[in-house]
């Protein structure tokens, strides 16, 4: 597929001499995140942004990816914080084990600040254990837990990041960091914030990173199996994923080491999406020992792309796919030129279906919105096309979740973000307050800036979060303490 080429005026009209087939992929890939907001729940336990969304990684929890956030920091503007979330599903009282990272996997965040679909730096965060359990006990932790340093914790884990940039030998930022622990209970970890604190840790030339259990920030209802939320919008407004944890590694960086040739003026766009890589595990008595090279299990960019990319025997096949791939696989596009959620929509809710194919969605999600992009929007926003040093060449189509640093940060968010003339909002990176599913049902349908869908202006009933994000670093509610099943 060529890529498109940067215009030279305004008006100038350069298309792709295949935009037909990457229209096509772009729309199964849209399917993906339509049919996510009205799959409902798989596996036993409701599906959400790529929770346990293909056959393989849900039989693998500890490196399932989940959810990918990429936005400016609200309190530091000069700086972009990364968030990547893993382990989807944690109910607190989960124990003995809890819910820890997998020992020598490698959990990664990839930037790609020239639009080839490949990573241009990646940061990776590798896990390794201390269980101090031995033949005593079985606690997790046999007292309270005030400092990572406590006797009293008895399963530390701790992790090495790493930043990784083509032809060039692996930079350690961090070495032996500490994991915030999982949180046991209320009486063991009655107050988690310090734990978090102590694991947090600044990295050499600006910035700072945790690993740490967190309260999942993702927000939906996902009763969706009673023909798409009883047929009139009638069973809407449970948030799902309240009281449910997950795994988080979240990373505040300056921008210009995100940005081409470390320039933001000249290249403001970067593309995010997380990986997981892990060795095979070779079995014996009481033993587990990974061997072999590593291999990509799990891959996240945009929120609900990932977990019903059509069919059932190509998920496990997308989730091992680099981004630079997306556009050359014949078997997705087979699947996309007549999306069906907008037909199930209208079949049930009489709004018409828009028509195919999808260009808006390409652009959104495929190529970033740009004029060079030759799409509907003929505005600049959150392509690398938009980048003056590179090479649109190179440029291929590529599902990956894009942010424009140069964009302000907006004083009062609009959870809908770009739908509501809120530029800094998703798709244009994402914040955690972003409410995708009510943004992905309302594109699914036709909708643009300024342009709603009337009949779907009360989503799913769930507009922010269950416990409310921080106001600084890592920004993710502390994990919950209390089981998910409470009397009623």
């Amino acid at each position: 597929m060529k890529a498109p080429r940067r215009s030279t005026h305004p008006s100038s009209t350069i298309r792709s001499s295949s935009t037909a087939r990457t229209a096509a992929l772009l729309t199964v890939m849209s399917v993906a995140l339509a049919t996510s907001a009205l799959a409902g729940p798989g596996a036993g336990v409701s599906t959400a942004s790529s929770h346990r969304e293909a056959p393989l990684i849900a039989a693998d929890p500890q490196v399932d990816n989940t959810d990918v956030y990429a936005f400016t920091s609200p309190d530091k503007p000069d700086t972009v914080t990364l968030i990547a979330n893993w382990f989807p599903f944690q109910e607190p009282n989960g124990g003995p084990n809890f819910y820890p990272w997998a020992d020598g996997a490698h959990y990664d965040i990839h930037i790609d600040s020239q639009g080839t679909g490949n990573p241009d730096i990646t940061y990776r965060w590798t896990f390794r254990t201390d269980d101090r359990r031995g033949d005593n006990t079985f606690l997790y932790n046999n007292g309270v837990v005030k400092n990572l340093t406590d006797p009293t914790l008895l399963f530390h884990q701790y992790y090495t990041l790493q930043e990784l940039r083509p032809g060039c030998e692996p930079v350690t930022l961090v070495e032996n960091g500490s994991v915030a622990p999982s949180r046991t209970g209320p009486t063991s970890m009655p107050d988690y914030n310090p734990l978090r604190d102590q694991a947090t840790v600044q990295l050499p030339g600006g910035g700072q990173t945790v690993a740490t259990q967190a309260a999942d920030p993702f927000f939906l209802d996902l009763r969706v199996f009673d023909l798409l939320y009883g047929a009139n919008l009638k069973e809407t407004g449970q948030n799902t994923l309240a009281g449910y944890n997950v795994n988080s590694v979240a990373l505040q960086i300056p921008k210009s080491k995100l940005a081409l040739k470390g320039d933001t003026t000249r290249n403001p766009v970067i593309g995010v999406w997380s990986t997981t890589e892990k060795q095979t595990l070779k079995l014996s008595p009481g033993e587990q020992k990974p061997v072999g090279p590593h291999v990509q299990v799990s891959r996240l960019g945009n929120p609900l792309i990932n977990e019903v990319v059509v069919p059932a025997g190509l998920k496990d096949a997308f989730n091992a796919l680099p981004p630079s791939e997306d556009h050359n696989q014949p078997a997705l596009v087979a699947k996309v030129l007549d999306p069906e959620v907008p037909e199930l929509v209208q079949a049930i809710y009489g709004l018409k279906a828009p028509a195919t194919p999808r260009t808006d969605l390409q652009e959104i999600f495929l190529t970033g919105i740009a004029k060079a992009a030759d799409g509907p929007f003929a505005v600049d926003l959150n392509s690398q096309l938009m980048n003056q040093d590179a090479d649109p060449a190179n440029f291929v189509p590529a599902e990956e979740l894009r942010l424009n640093m140069s964009t302000p940060v907006t004083p009062k968010p609009d959870r809908l973000g770009l739908l509501k003339g809120d530029f800094q909002g998703f798709p244009n990176g994402r914040r955690p307050g972003d409410d995708v599913i009510d943004i992905a049902l309302q594109v699914m349908e036709g909708a643009t800036p300024g342009h709603l869908i009337p009949a779907l202006a009360a989503g799913d009933g769930v507009d922010g979060p269950d416990k409310p994000f921080g106001a600084k670093f890592p920004y993710l509610a502390l994990p919950y303490a209390k089981a998910v099943n409470q009397p009623k």
